[in-house]
């Protein structure tokens, strides 16, 4: 995703240099294929997701070699810039990790350590707000909110 984020860099430089403005984010790509795997890495396997109303899906995955968690929020349709988010938390350790702005198609990633932990995660796309409490673990019976704001 790098790579793809430094190729639209380099056009839009090209852009502005030719006198057409041009908006970017520093983590949305343009990509309208953006998966789970392509935001957070090839080892992270989806563990849970939730739906921001019919704009696009919140997804935690996890990796079992390094026990982290990543959150990513995800158009179901990219264009036009949007207000969007994702946070991922882990109350056992007060750790936090998250990303927000006006981006195309996603917001993330956001990385915690999570084994053995619940985590508590989420996401918006423009006025659309989805929470999951206490999740993927058996000590706490998952809570999940969705709010139009």
């Amino acid at each position: 995703m790098r790579s793809v984020r430094n190729v639209a860099t380099v056009g839009a430089l090209a852009t502005l240099v030719l006198g057409t403005t041009a908006v970017l984010s520093t983590t949305a790509s343009a990509a309208p294929n953006v998966t789970p795997q392509g935001v957070c890495g090839s080892a992270y396997k989806t563990v849970n997701s939730a739906p921001v109303g019919s704009q696009g899906t919140v997804y935690l995955t996890y990796n079992s070699a390094n026990g982290k968690n990543c959150v990513a929020t995800i158009r179901a349709n990219p264009g036009a810039a949007k207000s969007m988010s994702t946070s991922v938390y882990v109350p056992d350790t007060d750790e936090w990790a998250g990303d927000s702005g006006n981006y195309t198609s996603y917001a993330g990633p956001g990385y915690v350590y999570g084994r053995g932990h619940c985590v508590s995660w989420g996401g918006n796309i423009g006025n659309v707000y989805v929470s999951v409490e206490n999740s993927n673990c058996a000590k706490f019976k998952e809570h999940r909110v969705t709010e139009v704001r």
